[in-house]
């Protein structure tokens, strides 16, 4: 089999968990994912099966897209709902949806964050979430990333006690924390905040109607249908620029040759198709202007 599998991750399941089950249900060894989503997170996830392993890391830096709830009044040392309470203040009665959607939109754009201390990111080669579970702190490296844009979902601020909520949803690059972008946002209105919720609902142009729950999937499984479920290896290079060849060109291809570089393409790196069969993922020679070389290949 080869293909993706559009997936919609349950929450109680780590990203790795769902690799296993699935390897187990479509019975193959060959599947990985794009995207580690937190265990209490659910949403679109999908899984590379197959062939269509080689492009993970290309799924993986797409657009994603989330709907978040915020949660201004405490902040927590997991940035979210499961973490422990480390301050709190009682939010204000007068805070409006205008000055929220005030303070969203200086969220838009080119930000660096920090990634919180329960992430996955490395430091001296060892994940921030093993310094936090021993009680270590060590300086986290400040990242840029891309927010296309911030969308307020809620009709009102919703009150409960001292504290209060409302939803958005972030359009933004790949390595974005929406934890922190929401204990951010807290920070810009004044108050302690922490990430109340979140579901992904969009990865690359893989959407939340076209996913599968795991039940459908082991039910697909059990009927001997389960290749049915899978997209074709395309649909998760469709935000890469494509180069259409002539059949002459199939077997070099096949064969990873170096080529002369097409005159209309100038992207780093691009899909080579023919017709509508993915054959390859091709770049600008590094070395040689004028040639293009191969950096994935996908055999017939």
């Amino acid at each position: 089999m080869d293909g993706i599998l559009p997936l919609w991750k349950p929450k109680g399941y780590t990203s790795h968990d769902c690799v296993s089950k699935a390897r187990g249900m479509l019975r193959t060894r060959k599947i990985g994912h794009t995207g580690t989503l937190d265990p209490d997170v659910e949403g679109v996830l999908p899984l590379c099966v197959g062939k269509a392993t080689k492009i993970v890391p290309f799924l993986t830096d797409t657009e994603k897209v989330y709907e978040a709830t915020v949660r201004l009044g405490s902040t927590t040392d997991t940035e979210d709902a499961s973490g422990q309470t480390l301050e709190t203040k009682a939010v204000s009665s007068s805070l409006s949806l205008a000055e929220v959607r005030g303070i969203l939109r200086t969220f838009e754009g080119e930000i660096v964050q920090i990634p919180p201390m329960y992430s996955a990111v490395k430091v001296n080669g060892k994940k921030l979430y093993e310094y936090a579970r021993e009680g270590v702190e060590v300086e986290r490296p400040s990242r840029k990333v891309n927010v296309k844009s911030i969308e307020l979902l809620s009709d009102d601020v919703t009150r409960e006690a001292d504290s209060a909520t409302f939803s958005i949803r972030v359009v933004c690059s790949k390595g974005t924390y929406i934890r922190t972008l929401c204990v951010d946002i807290g920070k810009a209105l004044g108050y302690p905040a922490h990430m109340a919720s979140l579901i992904r609902t969009k990865t690359g142009d893989i959407e939340e109607d076209e996913c599968y729950t795991m039940e459908e999937v082991q039910e697909a499984a059990d009927a001997g249908e389960q290749e049915s479920l899978l997209l074709p290896l395309a649909r998760g290079l469709n935000h890469m620029v494509s180069w259409k060849v002539e059949e002459n060109l199939v077997s070099w291809i096949h064969n990873g040759r170096v080529l002369e570089k097409p005159e209309d393409v100038n992207a780093s790196e691009f899909v080579v198709k023919y017709k509508d069969e993915v054959l390859a993922i091709y770049q600008q020679h590094p070395e040689k202007p004028g040639l293009i070389k191969p950096v994935r290949v996908f055999q017939p």
